[in-house]
């Protein structure tokens, strides 16, 4: 069982050089398997209520939250590393230029060793979209065109790509992936679309706030699509951060194991498990992490 990390979002350490050396440092000398950085280009003040993993529809933030960019955050990781998988648990993908997000996730991947995996999801909030200046309007469609797009462009030599969002004909995308075959791409989300998605175009798949049963859920319909779809299940790594679900729970074995019989490869826990922020309040948590749950499974 591999283990993920989610490192807190807190203003003054998140953007402070120092303490992210440490974490990253921390981290893989743990023996962590990933750590995962997570994308807002903006939030707004006053925004709809559609975050649709809690019953407000708020989303659980304060003024100590900051977010940085992750592909900047993750370069940064990156380069005082050397083992440590470096993920987006997740970038919006479909309010970003396929070929722009081309180019940079394949020039993180080929300076990072072949390191990188790159989270995507569809996000929730209007005024973000807003801001940026990309529809709200069929999210959907624009993020597997994203997808596909850029696997064409980590593939071919020239590539050509055409669809309803995205099209370019015989261009080149001059950096190329470590990995063979391109970036992994690893679907977020915890709906049946999400899970259609990953069985048609995953590399992965990483819900957040989904219990047990319904993860297991997820997992029998990825298999099916995937099968409908010509691709091996058995390729799609599953990921599974049963905190999200339960802060209170991360320690509770049956609970925990209960997404791993479902077939998660990874678990991820969140720095604020532990309460803190603090980086021997995180390396607690980890290693009691390791000891009390991995070992058992």
């Amino acid at each position: 069982m591999k283990l993920g990390f989610l490192p807190p979002m807190e203003r003054g350490r998140s953007t402070s050089p120092d303490w992210v050396i440490r974490l990253a440092e921390m981290v893989e000398g743990l023996g962590v398997h990933s750590i995962f950085g997570v994308e807002h280009v903006v939030i707004a003040e006053d925004y709809e209520p559609l975050y649709p993993y809690s019953a407000d529809g708020r989303m659980p933030a304060g003024p100590s939250t900051v977010i940085p960019d992750p592909l900047e955050w993750l370069s940064f990781v990156a380069a005082r590393t050397s083992d440590l998988r470096l993920g987006t648990a997740v970038i919006i993908a479909s309010q970003h230029s396929a070929a722009i997000l081309a180019k940079r996730a394949a020039t993180l991947d080929a300076l990072s060793g072949g390191r990188f995996e790159m989270g995507v999801g569809l996000g929730w909030q209007r005024e973000e979209y807003e801001a940026i200046g990309v529809p709200y309007r069929d999210r959907g469609r624009r993020l597997d065109e994203n997808i596909e797009a850029m696997r064409a462009l980590w593939r071919d030599a020239p590539a050509t790509y055409h669809g309803k969002y995205v099209s370019f004909d015989r261009v080149h995308c001059d950096v190329k992936c470590a990995q063979p075959g391109g970036v992994p791409i690893v679907i977020g989300g915890s709906t049946d679309f999400a899970a259609r998605r990953a069985g048609r175009l995953g590399d992965g798949f990483f819900p957040f706030v989904i219990s047990p049963e319904d993860f297991a859920e997820r997992v029998e319909l990825i298999g099916k699509t995937a099968r409908e779809h010509g691709r091996d299940p058995q390729q799609i790594e599953l990921t599974a951060w049963p905190g999200s679900l339960d802060f209170e729970r991360g320690f509770d074995l049956p609970f925990v194991r209960a997404y791993a019989q479902a077939g998660a490869s990874r678990l991820v826990i969140s720095g604020m498990e532990s309460g803190s922020a603090e980086l021997d309040d995180m390396r607690d948590l980890i290693r009691r992490y390791q000891d009390e749950i991995l070992a058992r499974l």
